[in-house]
């Protein structure tokens, strides 16, 4: 695995993502760094010294030295990155301001970063290149490395369970503001969930104005708590899947693909201590017109803080939930 490139955080301007390459074309790594972290690795490189930073989980660490970077990651095998190009790369990115990428916001009050491809004609002919493949993060990467509860040990495979057994579906969210790094995960996750032949038939909309958020709560039943400190509209493009089946069935596989990524992120804001609740009751058409957009919504993701923690529902025997064909 070899260190590659520094590219912009998903919704940060500050942070950034540390990207390794490997052999075959679909193995490849990720890190990213919250504002904290890269200000810490800007200032040590700067000064050509040595040092080592711990990440937000306080177990993960970089450690520099005069020829290797190091970074271990809970959880994850060592990645290892030559100074002088990891130095070289980093300072030059510091020097200029970075648009955080993959967010796709429609809203006239407010001005919001876009993702432009290089060629902008294949976006809607080709599935996305090796390079946009190589920084995709993984769900569970992007949990290890944000967990602040763990100290000691990696993210086992009993506390991936526990995340599933403890989510629950929240109404009332505390106005406490989701911090960036943890936007970025969420995103991280949706964005690695698995989609018909690779071709990602889907759209995401990061809402942040408030005007935009009341909207959507008149477009989803008038239910308040849609209007929640972060909220993700997925929505189907089918144009995007290039299989040769009829449109009704392309249209079926991007169903499919938003609902994957949905959940795929909903899962990771309970990894990260967040709360969520999954809207289904939506006036398509409304919420289409509020995002101006042509593209059919599936669901919105509401995100935040709970104002209190519950305890998980509880659920039926799975021997009525399972149907065993021998």
């Amino acid at each position: 695995m070899k260190f590659t490139k520094v590219e912009p955080a998903y919704t940060s301007k500050h942070g950034c993502r540390l990207v390794w390459k490997g052999i075959d074309e679909d193995d490849s790594d990720t890190v990213i760094l919250n504002k904290d972290e890269f200000d810490s690795l800007v200032e040590i490189l700067k000064k050509d010294a040595t040092g080592k930073i711990t990440l937000d989980d306080q177990v993960s660490t970089i450690i520099i030295n005069s020829d290797v970077i190091q970074f271990t990651l809970q959880g994850h095998p060592l990645l290892e990155a030559e100074t002088f190009e990891m130095q070289k790369q980093v300072l030059e990115y510091a020097k200029i301001p970075h648009e955080p990428q993959y967010l796709h916001v429609s809203s006239k009050e407010f001005n919001p970063s876009r993702w432009i491809r290089k060629d902008a004609k294949e976006t809607h002919q080709m599935p996305e290149s090796t390079d946009e493949q190589n920084v995709r993060q993984s769900l569970m990467h992007a949990i290890l490395n944000s967990n602040p509860e763990k100290t000691d040990q990696s993210l086992s495979e009993s506390d991936v369970f526990r995340i599933f057994a403890s989510r629950r579906s929240t109404r009332k969210f505390a106005k406490t503001k989701i911090e960036d790094w943890k936007i970025d995960k969420i995103l991280a996750a949706a964005d690695t969930a698995p989609t018909a032949g690779n071709f990602q038939g889907l759209k995401i909309f990061y809402v942040k104005n408030d005007t935009t958020k009341e909207a959507l709560v008149e477009a989803a039943n008038k239910q308040p708590y849609v209007n929640a400190p972060a909220v993700l509209v997925f929505c189907m493009d089918p144009s995007r899947v290039k299989l040769k089946f009829p449109p009704k069935i392309l249209e079926k596989f991007s169903m499919q693909d938003a609902t994957l990524a949905a959940s795929y992120a909903q899962i990771a804001a309970a990894g990260l201590g967040l709360s969520s609740i999954w809207i289904g009751m939506i006036d398509e058409e409304k919420v289409m017109s509020i995002l101006g957009t042509d593209l059919r919504p599936s669901s919105i993701l509401c995100i935040g803080y709970p104002d209190k923690k519950r305890p998980p529902k509880s659920r039926r025997k799975l021997k009525e939930l399972i149907e065993i064909i021998e």
